[in-house]
Parts: structure tokens; C-alpha cells; sequence
């Protein structure tokens, strides 16, 4: 039975000749395709820009410091207590 190709949508695009020929050779030396090798690297580009933004990554110091806030918070500053006072005069509670 026949494999049914999957791909649906086309793309494309207008490239230099001198990226045209930097994307063919490195397709070439991994043996696939030109199309294969673009769509391939689009996805991976777009898996690591997806992945930056949605992570946040701290160094070693930020994760401690990070949790010592989360344990032991500061007191709250004047700006934030009056923004409470004033949400609450605002906000009917309801019952």
C-alpha cells in the first residue's frame, strides 16, 4: 500500500543566490533533500525561539535568591499596601 505523503501546505520563499548555495551544500553534506533540510532547520529554529520565550532561566544564584523570596518574602512596600487598601474600597466582597 502506497504511504500517503503527509505534507499539504507549500512555502515559499525568495533567497540570495550566495544562501542558496550555503543552504544546498550543508544539505548536501547530510545527504537530504533541499526541501527536507529547510523545512527541518525552520522547525528547529522555530522549536528553540518557542522554547526561549516560554522558559525563563535563572543562574544558580537567581534560583536561590528565587526561593528565599518565595520562603521568606519581604514586607511589602507602601506603593503595594495602599493599592490593597484601595482595591479593597473598590472591591465589594461578595457574600
Amino acid at each position: 500500500m502506497p504511504q500517503q505523503n503527509s505534507r499539504t501546505t507549500r512555502l515559499e520563499a525568495r533567497i540570495s543566490p550566495e544562501a542558496l548555495a550555503i543552504v544546498k551544500r550543508a544539505a548536501e553534506m547530510e545527504g537530504r533533500s533541499l526541501s527536507d533540510f529547510v523545512v527541518s532547520a525552520a522547525q528547529d529554529a522555530a522549536r528553540r525561539t518557542i522554547e526561549e520565550n516560554q522558559l525563563i532561566r535563572l543562574s544558580i544564584e537567581d534560583q536561590a535568591r528565587f526561593v528565599d523570596m518565595l520562603l521568606d518574602p519581604p514586607e511589602p512596600a507602601d506603593a503595594l499596601k495602599r493599592a490593597k487598601t484601595a482595591h479593597s474600597a473598590l472591591i465589594v466582597k461578595a457574600q
